[in-house]
């Protein structure tokens, strides 16, 4: 149904987003090695973030994984990751800190974090069947014409461009999250300067992997919608 081309995108998309996403693993790996030399933790470091911005009903908490950390607006909890919870390093100060961004940005009514959650709930169906959708409609416009395929596509184009509209909302709520724990890092004499240029390094990279996300998601939608347009002509 699909002509190499395709393949050819999903393949550069995967070893892209392997490659910013093993070069985060390493980073958080090589940061992790070094100790802050203020001897706290990452749940430590969270709690003060909270605390100097007069946060007093979020908590933090500890989950299981690896760079499973979140933040829950809904339960108004931070979420930690077992390497940063108890770890006394420059990664887990980073981590730790931006996900308590999410937090102020919370508090503060930051405008792309409100945009981001009222499409939390729409997304979460639209991205399971999107794509089946598309290729139904693809199917039936190979089989039967346009028409009702050329439906089925729209319909599937408007559900996959939802998820690339939240993918590309994203990037300035985790921008924006990590220039402000970057910010409170510095400002309040938190890290060194080595352990400052750490936790800037690993948020980088952090970043790049919702980059890649939202450039991935677009040059997918852009590629179904040819199909779309190939009909048109």
């Amino acid at each position: 149904m699909f002509s190499s081309g395709y393949m050819l995108l999903v393949g550069a998309i995967m070893l892209v987003s392997m490659f910013v996403s093993s070069k985060l693993k390493s980073k958080f790996a090589y940061y992790s090695k070094l100790q802050l030399r203020n001897g706290m933790s990452g749940a430590e470091i969270a709690e003060k973030m909270l605390a100097d911005h007069g946060i007093r009903d979020v908590e933090v908490i500890h989950v299981k994984g690896m760079l499973t950390d979140h933040y829950n607006p809904v339960k108004k909890t931070v979420n930690l990751s077992e390497g940063v919870f108890l770890q006394r390093n420059a990664a887990a100060a980073a981590v730790a800190a931006h996900e308590v961004g999410h937090a102020v940005q919370h508090v503060k009514g930051y405008k792309w974090l409100q945009m981001r959650s009222k499409l939390v709930h729409v997304v979460s169906i639209t991205s399971q069947f999107s794509q089946w959708v598309i290729f139904g409609g693809i199917a039936l416009m190979a089989s039967q014409g346009a028409g009702l395929g050329q439906t089925v596509l729209i319909i599937g184009l408007i559900m996959f461009g939802a998820g690339t509209l939240f993918s590309f909302i994203t990037l300035p709520v985790e921008y924006d999250a990590s220039n402000r724990a970057l910010k409170w890092l510095r400002d309040k004499n938190m890290v060194t300067r080595e352990e400052f240029a750490g936790a800037q390094d690993a948020l980088k990279w952090a970043a790049r992997t919702y980059v890649v996300a939202a450039l991935g998601s677009l040059a997918t939608l852009l590629y179904f919608m040819r199909y779309l347009n190939r009909d048109n002509r």
